[in-house]
């Protein structure tokens, strides 16, 4: 697959410069006054009820004014979500920062990543929260809307390597990159529910790199396979027997992933 370089328009800008000392410690004390606001929400949701906890409650807990709280979180239930908005963040900078050899797919699995280390790093506080999550309709709907947020991430980073008005006959390109992104995502949060189930405990790094594994042995090697009617390859590598030989010739930028996957359909098909 011909891939087009990788560079955004993030980052060529200003804001990508590196943060100062100063905005790096704003940063970190930020994020620990919106945890332990969240540990209070949780605390008081698991003793008091979601419905009956007020944000004055909350605050009080945290020992934090009012418009402290407002000033970290809209409402009560976004509260006990503290995370997403800087994993998020983390896992666009993994997409602005992959190398231009890199399948999308795969870099789409290494964003999100980022997702499943914000939860395997409080496993006792990531099971909590889920059971949680599964209680209260207005938590568990204020999480989905957190999960789409990532999908709509990771589907705009697929498309762009694709143009989304090019439907001509045998481009499926931009359908794949869509559903591509959802798999991805889906078999992220089947991992990640699965390990919660099981109390946080188990390899959930060895299980999510095999459901990825899936994601790309059934999306992989399809995205792209429409671009040789634009003028691009078809495929990452060709093959062919000279006797008892079998000569793979490939293009400098394709994925190892895709050589690979070449050759041993060539030597399956022998």
């Amino acid at each position: 697959m011909s891939q087009p370089a990788k560079t955004s328009p993030r980052a060529a800008s200003a804001s990508d410069a590196p943060e100062s000392p100063a905005g790096t410690k704003a940063a970190a004390q930020r994020l620990k006054m919106r945890r332990e606001l969240a540990a209070a929400a949780m605390e008081l949701f698991a003793t008091k009820g979601y419905e009956a906890t007020t944000v004055d409650e909350i605050a009080a807990t945290a020992g934090v004014a009012r418009r402290t709280f407002f000033r970290h979180f809209r409402s009560k239930e976004e509260a006990i979500f503290p995370d997403h908005d800087d994993t998020l963040t983390r896992a666009e900078a993994v997409l602005d920062v992959a190398p231009a050899h890199e399948h999308p797919l795969d870099t789409v699995c290494r964003g999100i990543k980022e997702v499943m280390k914000m939860y395997a790093a409080s496993p006792a506080v990531s099971v909590e929260r889920y059971r949680l999550t599964r209680e209260v309709p207005a938590l568990r709907e204020r999480e989905i809307a957190s999960v789409a947020r990532y999908e709509r991430l990771f589907t705009r980073y697929l498309l762009a390597h694709f143009d989304e008005q090019d439907h001509h006959a045998g481009n499926d390109d931009p359908l794949l990159a869509e559903v591509a992104a959802s798999a991805v995502v889906t078999a992220h949060n089947h991992v990640l529910r699965r390990w919660l189930r099981a109390g946080g405990q188990g390899d959930v790094e060895g299980q999510l790199d095999h459901a990825f594994s899936i994601v790309r042995k059934t999306f992989g090697s399809g995205i792209g396979a429409g671009r040789s009617q634009a003028g691009a390859p078809a495929r990452a590598a060709a093959v062919r027997t000279e006797g008892e030989v079998l000569v793979a010739v490939a293009r400098t930028d394709a994925p190892l992933d895709e050589v690979m996957r070449t050759i041993e359909e060539a030597l399956r098909n022998r």
